[in-house]
């Protein structure tokens, strides 16, 4: 059984819905999505689980206040008793925060055995050991070498914890990643699990996400530096070519000037 990306992955016991595919990085408009049909599985609700991105966001607050309460299955959820994010490191004092996105961005998971597999990850489901085999997007290491030397970086993913946490242990061996935030980070808003990064406890003007999913994002799209999702195309170079844009962004006063540009290409 094979788990075919984060987008629009049902929920146990929800009708299948279509999938969302993130536009490319250069294209014109940032929100574009392709849509297939997902196969239903219950294996499928350890990773990403969103079901339709183009949902409405809540209105904007500002960045030194706590976020107001947000719309979560018919009720309201309130706003954490603190961020996120620990205070800032004496490390990454002035340095921008980026929240990267896991799967499909950094790497790609499937229950169906893969003979090329970079790591192979067992995981417990209803009492159940089961195979996660993992490839890691070609350039992934370079580029977070790089991310870490400029940013402030913070991995952020819809996943649960005891699939991603050991793919992270694996994958950042220089422990680029600042903080790990997993699924029940996450505000479930209409049906989707969003990255609320008003919750970080960062000024928003400087925080970027790095992420293949519009609907992660949904709430600060003017954030985000999408990417397309990836598969197995090991002739991505997507990461490799987004370096020079980062090390660019590092030394802007806030994102937002360089993001609309990226967004208007």
């Amino acid at each position: 059984m094979q788990w075919d990306g984060p987008g629009c992955i049902p929920l146990q016991n929800a009708p299948v819905p279509p999938s969302c595919q993130s536009p490319a990085l250069r294209s014109s408009q940032c929100n574009v999505s392709l849509k297939k049909q997902r196969n239903r599985s219950i294996l499928s609700s350890f990773f990403c689980c969103f079901r339709d991105y183009n949902v409405e966001a809540p209105p904007s607050s500002s960045p030194s206040v706590l976020p107001p309460l947000v719309e979560e299955n018919g009720g309201l959820q309130k706003p954490p008793a603190k961020y996120l994010l620990p205070e800032v490191t004496v490390l990454d004092y002035g340095k921008k925060c980026v929240v990267i996105d896991l799967d499909e961005t950094l790497v790609h998971s499937s229950f169906k055995p893969i003979s090329n597999a970079d790591f192979i990850v067992p995981v417990e489901i209803d009492g159940t050991i089961h195979q996660v085999y993992v490839l890691k997007r070609p350039h992934v290491d370079e580029f977070l070498q790089r991310m870490g030397q400029l940013f402030e970086c913070v991995l952020f993913t819809a996943s649960l914890a005891k699939y991603a946490d050991p793919v992270a242990d694996l994958l950042d061996r220089w422990g680029v990643f600042r903080a790990r935030l997993f699924r029940e980070s996450c505000v479930f808003h209409r049906g989707n699990y969003v990255k609320d990064l008003s919750r970080l406890g960062r000024e928003l003007s400087k925080v970027i996400i790095v992420d293949n999913s519009p609907a992660s994002y949904i709430f600060h799209p003017e954030n985000a530096v999408p990417v397309q999702s990836w598969f197995d195309d090991m002739t991505d170079t997507e990461l490799l070519d987004l370096i020079p844009f980062f090390e660019g962004l590092s030394r802007e006063d806030d994102v937002y000037s360089m993001l609309q540009r990226l967004c208007n290409r």
